[in-house]
């Protein structure tokens, strides 16, 4: 197995779609995806994963039931299993996220928005 680092930036400049999440690399049947999102998404849950948000540039925002939580680059939020969340960004964000393998980008929602088979780049 050859052992290579990954460069994020390199990695969100060969793609320009939004919420179509890419895969740079894997450990422990977790994927670590990279995604440019802009503009709302669908409110959904994950019934049996986790999810982390990890925003690398710009300002995202993440609706719960009962509150709106604001990242800028340097954060992340992990949104617990079973938890409806949306997520949405008025301006191009960059994210990565860190999801079991098992992880559709739109949990029990299914919508021209879902990504059943995702590209590794």
């Amino acid at each position: 197995m050859e052992i290579n680092k990954v460069n994020l930036e390199s990695k969100l400049k060969s793609f320009n779609e939004y919420w179509t999440p890419k895969i740079v690399g894997e450990l422990n049947n977790q994927l670590v995806k990279v995604a440019k999102l802009k503009g709302e998404f669908v409110m959904h849950k994950h019934e049996l994963e986790d999810e982390l948000f990890y925003v690398i540039n710009g300002q995202l925002f993440i609706e719960l039931a009962d509150k709106t939580l604001e990242l800028n680059a340097g954060e992340f939020v992990i949104i617990p299993k079973g938890v409806e969340h949306k997520p949405y960004a008025p301006k191009e964000v960059s994210v990565m996220l860190f999801e079991p393998s098992t992880t559709l980008n739109t949990g029990n929602t299914k919508n021209e928005l879902t990504v059943s088979h995702l590209d590794r780049i």
